[in-house]
């Protein structure tokens, strides 16, 4: 299996969108902890932690379940491999992220988690979404990739209700999950870069989609009840293998960019499309 390398301009990329979604999280005006040392000491009243670029103590690090107020925790590049076994006592958690740590599951009780909304893991040897994910009932974002391996999707997925937003990259998918389209808030789905060979036909299930990107994989075909998303404002289907889209794309009016490069799409079609979707801004 070809590993999948992400350039390190890239990698810096997603940490700083991660720090965007970071601050957004925790008590206003909170203080930001780099320190893990220094928040232990103080314990009580330590709502944010970003331990990126830090190798960690792994001494150190198995107290982290001390700081119980915890509310948004991010790691990177700490060289660890597994979660501090009283990890579940920072169930106050709403924002957790980690980088480039090679963690071979997501924690391992998730049931106590209840309070979180965002969950990024990139980098790790994760080959499956757990089963516990359910539990987190209040999950808004969950953003994972850049592995080696086939990631598999747990039948439980379709119970999290409240997701909004959902971007798997640069890992292997065998079939287009359809636990995703049991998603009726889902608003952002990115699915790029992993082998998905065909898209499903019950757009009618996302009634709330409004951006869908599905890069650098091998579809060759978009199904004619994409129309049924109908508040779909931004369609990215950069680097497949799609020669035709259906005349129903005439019916997304909300529709205003649509990315077709790196297709093999013939000038003749390009035209069509133009007239098909004249509000629309289309990329080729």
């Amino acid at each position: 299996m070809n590993r999948l390398i992400l350039p390190l301009f890239l990698l810096g990329s997603l940490f700083s969108f991660s720090q965007k979604e970071f601050d957004k999280f925790g008590p206003m005006g909170s203080e930001v902890y780099t320190d893990l040392k220094t928040a232990l000491a103080i314990e009580k009243k330590v709502y944010k932690l970003d331990l990126s670029f830090q190798k960690l103590d792994p001494k150190m690090f198995e107290k982290l379940g001390k700081l119980t107020d915890l509310q948004a925790l991010k790691l990177g590049t700490n060289e660890v491999t597994t979660y501090p076994k009283n990890f579940d006592a920072l169930y106050n958690l709403i924002y957790f992220a980690s980088y480039n740590n090679k963690f071979t599951t997501f924690p391992p009780n998730l049931k106590p988690f209840f309070n979180l909304h965002y969950i990024e893991i990139q980098h790790s040897l994760i080959d499956s979404i757990p089963a516990q994910i359910a539990y987190l009932n209040k999950l808004q974002s969950l953003k994972f990739g850049n592995t080696d391996d086939t990631l598999k999707f747990p039948v439980t997925f379709h119970f999290l209700k409240k997701l909004t937003d959902v971007s798997i990259e640069n890992c292997i998918l065998d079939s287009l999950p359809k636990q995703l389209f049991n998603l009726p808030l889902l608003n952002y789905l990115n699915l790029s870069n992993t082998n998905t060979h065909y898209i499903t036909r019950h757009f009618e299930r996302l009634p709330n989609l409004e951006i869908l990107i599905i890069e650098n994989n091998p579809i060759k075909v978009i199904p004619f009840e994409i129309y049924k998303a109908q508040k779909l404002r931004v369609l990215s289907l950069r680097g497949n293998s799609i020669e035709k889209l259906p005349d129903s794309m005439s019916q997304l009016q909300n529709l205003t960019l649509l990315d077709l490069r790196g297709n093999p799409i013939s000038a003749e079609e390009l035209e069509k499309l133009k007239i098909l979707l004249p509000g629309c801004e289309i990329k080729f």
